[in-house]
């Protein structure tokens, strides 16, 4: 199913352990080192301690902040020029990466940029309306679950009456954060093992406004924060409590762990990714959601011509960073689930990209890519199972990327303009609808300070919810890859709760058990006749056109099929055998 990136063989054996935090003086190195003071992350060369790394970096004029020594992966500062160079040279490191400078005060802020994709409803044009054990106890749905037409094509509400999740499995969700305190993630928000391996940037070293102000002291939000509303969306699809309020997510019992590696701009960086995922395996996690692609390149390259040799270096250091990490959290149970992206490509076709690096802004060129060399992460890593997506009539959505060599399932992702030529085209309805942080509707002017929503907040379709208590809970509609990621996740939650044992001291299935399942029972779906969509008349472009290969049991459109609950907790054992 899945073609194998050949330059992955030859990564290295992660290494065992935790993060640690070390500080040591600098030593002089050529070339010359100068600039400001720069973040760097540095991984250790294979069969390299992370001891013997660490002094090549100080030897070469750094300062170690932290390691991952799970995979090797090094903080540390530096002056911003020659320091990489020298960490080139030493046989110690395989490679080192600029993360960020350090310090610098904004100066100015850029025009928000919000997500094409996710909010294009935000956009609309005129006219057009928004709208063996103890055998599991059943739960039932909630007010607002009749707008959650995902529920219903996953089969969700069917299979909790045999199988609603269990408390002792966790999804850990690694976005931007989820509110712990909004009425349907609390129920089921494991405070204690959740962490945030993100610190805020309020601006880049160009002085443009990256997070913004820091909300907090000490530039780290809480564990049980969102400061962009992303990852609380998706937990809420993920594993929203039922419990007669507001809405319920796929697997309503389950547990959910944020593993917050996003800024509240919504960049995602070597470092807190490849610490999420490698504390997701020390944790005990059962399956991860990771809906997002690691910045700032959309495809890291091995030896792109077009790209500096620093450039170059640092995109390996990536790719192996990220597969280690992807390993070590597979061989410790993990099961990992990524959304398939939004760029509307055949993944296994790549075309040029021009927006990368895309941190800091300006620095973006244009590229060939080659794709038996370069990689999207952490979609196209070691283990990972793809997630595709689809509108309400079970259309590909126009923007899910796809083909044979990624894919994996494909799942409830919104499609706002599903339905073309009918009364329900480019309503708010054809989203997925889920939960949404007080704070960040307010700060988007959808609810006021009162609590209230907004006229603009109703045209894009807010939500609230009300209980007796007083709670009050809102909901936002959003489409995307990222958004059928989470149906999968909820599945995947689900098949360890209807068939997970005792294992290592803790409940849990293997990963593979988990994939057999997930695909096995997934709904099959054949390719569209013709098989070649151009979404023309939905009013995009040609470089939106698709063709699905493959056969009803496997396709670039749709995978192994539509990720089904019920099926996978009434009829998964088979695939156990």
């Amino acid at each position: 199913m899945r073609r194998s990136k050949l330059f992955l063989a030859a990564l290295a054996v992660p290494l065992v352990g935790g993060i640690t935090a070390v500080a040591a003086p600098t030593a002089a190195a050529q070339p010359q080192l100068a600039g400001p003071a720069t973040e760097f992350t540095v991984l250790a060369a294979e069969g390299q301690s992370v001891g013997a790394a660490e002094q090549a970096v100080r030897e070469a004029g750094g300062t170690v902040l932290r390691s991952n020594t799970a995979v090797g992966l090094i903080t540390a500062t530096a002056p911003a020029s020659g320091f990489a160079e020298r960490m080139a040279a030493a046989p110690e490191v395989f490679g080192a990466a600029q993360a960020r400078p350090i310090g610098k005060a904004p100066t100015k802020k850029a025009a928000p940029d919000p997500d094409k994709v996710e909010k294009e409803h935000h956009r609309a044009a005129p006219g057009h309306a928004r709208s063996g054990r103890k055998p599991a106890e059943p739960v039932g749905t909630d007010p607002l679950d009749d707008k959650l037409w995902g529920l219903k094509s996953t089969r969700s509400d069917l299979a909790r009456n045999k199988q609603p999740g269990d408390r002792r499995v966790k999804v850990g969700v690694i976005d931007t954060g989820v509110d712990g305190s909004h009425p349907d993630i609390a129920p089921n928000f494991d405070a204690a093992a959740s962490r945030n391996f993100t610190r805020d940037i309020p601006a880049d070293e160009n002085g443009t406004e990256v997070d913004g102000p820091c909300e907090f002291r000490g530039c780290v939000d809480p564990a049980d924060h969102d400061g962009n509303g992303h990852g609380t969306h998706v937990a809420g699809t993920i594993a929203a409590a039922a419990d007669g309020f507001g809405v319920s997510g796929v697997a309503p019992k389950v547990s959910l762990v944020n593993i917050r590696a996003g800024q509240d701009s919504g960049y995602f960086f070597l470092q807190p990714a490849v610490d999420a995922i490698t504390y997701a395996g020390d944790a005990g996690i059962d399956v991860v959601n990771m809906s997002f692609y690691i910045d700032p390149w959309l495809y890291n390259c091995t030896s792109n011509p077009a790209d500096t040799p620093e450039q170059q270096r640092a995109q390996r250091t990536t790719i192996a960073a990220v597969n280690r990490a992807l390993g070590y959290a597979h061989r410790k149970g993990v099961t990992l689930v990524a959304s398939l992206g939004n760029s509307h490509i055949d993944l296994g076709d790549p075309p040029p990209d021009s927006s990368s690096p895309n941190f800091p802004a300006g620095n973006e060129h244009d590229r060939d890519i080659d794709n038996d060399s370069c990689v999207t992460l952490p979609i196209e890593g070691s283990h990972v199972l793809g997630v595709g997506s689809f509108g309400p009539s079970q259309a590909k959505a126009d923007y899910s990327n796809y083909g044979e060599e990624q894919i994996s399932v494909s799942a409830p992702g919104g499609y706002y303009r599903d339905f073309f030529g009918t009364d329900w085209f480019r309503t708010n309805e054809n989203l997925i609808l889920s939960a949404y942080p007080r704070n960040i509707a307010v700060a988007e002017g959808a609810v006021d300070e009162d609590g209230n929503v907004t006229p603009e907040g109703e045209e894009l379709g807010v939500q609230k919810a009300t209980a007796p208590d007083g709670r009050v809970g809102y909901y936002q509609y959003l489409q995307g890859t990222s958004m059928a990621s989470p149906h999968a996740s909820g599945v995947a939650a689900l098949i360890v709760s209807e068939y997970g044992k005792w294992r290592r001291g803790g409940f849990g299935l293997a990963p593979n058990a988990v994939q057999r399942v997930l695909e096995g029972t997934a709904a099959e779906i054949p390719c569209p006749v013709p098989r070649t969509v151009d979404y023309l008349d939905e009013g995009r472009d040609e470089s939106y056109t698709a063709t699905c290969t493959g056969n009803p049991e496997f396709n670039g459109f749709y995978g192994n099929g539509a990720v089904d609950a019920y099926s996978a907790v009434t009829r998964g054992a088979r695939y156990l055998r």
